[in-house]
């Protein structure tokens, strides 16, 4: 099953209540999984020269996020304190991104990075969508836009890491409805190449092999043309970058996909209910994304 969700504000006077709007429609999709949620937001820019890296130390855990801090701090110099909801944190440092999550991995090591960019704040966990949405206060988050994800498991285990969004690569996310045939040998591949994967998730794969083709150069649109190529099964995929969305959604597109437009803002989701909750759903365009074709709002595609 799966819901997926996501919002591209046209109109900069809707970015206050981003939040508020993709709540309502993963409440939607509550019913279509309700194993784990999970959001990406692309919101309040980290200072030039700084990253944004969203942080999890794993359910029941209580984290110390202020000597973490410290420590960051003592490493790389000034770090604002951190946004934490939820029981995760997002923190900016005047770091390179790549080179903070290595620093991460080699001294804190039961850290994990959920995202790291300039944009991109993600928080996920395993349970009810619904209980998910109020844990992380999920209305009070502004934004330009963001991509939301209820699960229902068909393959590797329930668990935060293994819930939606997967981000692989700086301010790129993924949610997927479907299953991928090839990912074991996939991962493999990909493995060699240097992609780090957290989870068995068929979809880190996917978010993989898209962080992959974009470091060989391709633009977004091709790689997610590439994606029909190279990765069996089915599927539809949303991806969020720092400029906007992409959706593709495969071949045959047996997932269930609903796409609508209005001079405010264009939505994805998977079922038209979670669209109805949005102003003006009414009058907007609607229509079912066509199989094998790409989709994209912002500058998404031109993503390098």
């Amino acid at each position: 099953m799966c819901g997926i969700a996501g919002l591209y504000l046209k109109s900069s006077s809707m970015q206050p209540e981003l939040g508020a709007h993709l709540a309502k429609m993963l409440r939607e999709l509550r019913f279509r999984g309700p194993d784990s949620a999970g959001a990406a937001f692309y919101r309040a820019p980290a200072p030039d020269g700084y990253c944004k890296l969203s942080l999890y130390a794993g359910d029941g855990v209580d984290p110390a996020w202020s000597a973490l801090g410290a420590a960051m701090a003592e490493h790389f110099g000034g770090v604002e304190p951190p946004i934490v909801r939820g029981g995760q944190a997002t923190f900016e440092l005047p770091a390179d991104a790549l080179q903070a999550q290595q620093w991460l991995a080699a001294h804190h090591p039961e850290v994990r990075v959920l995202s790291a960019g300039s944009l991109i704040e993600t928080y996920k966990a395993a349970g009810s969508p619904v209980e998910f949405i109020e844990r992380f206060a999920l209305s009070e988050l502004d934004g330009t836009h963001a991509l939301g994800h209820t699960r229902m498991a068909t393959e590797s285990r329930v668990s935060t890491e293994h819930s939606h969004p997967f981000s692989t690569g700086l301010d790129l996310c993924l949610v997927h409805n479907g299953s991928l045939s090839n990912h074991n040998s996939l991962r493999r591949l990909l493995a060699r190449e240097g992609i780090v994967f957290r989870t068995d998730c068929d979809s880190e794969v996917a978010a993989g092999y898209l962080t992959w083709r974009l470091a060989l150069g391709d633009p977004l649109e091709r790689a997610l043309e590439r994606s029909m190529e190279d990765l069996d099964g089915f599927f539809t995929f949303a991806v969020g970058t720092a400029d906007g969305f992409a959706v593709l959604r495969d071949p045959i597109a047996c997932k269930p996909a609903v796409m609508a437009e209005t001079d405010d803002w264009v939505a994805i989701a998977s079922e038209y209910r979670a669209i109805a909750v949005l102003p003006g759903a009414a009058d907007a365009e609607l229509w079912e994304p066509e199989p094998g074709r790409v989709y994209s709002w912002g500058t998404a595609v031109g993503v390098a």
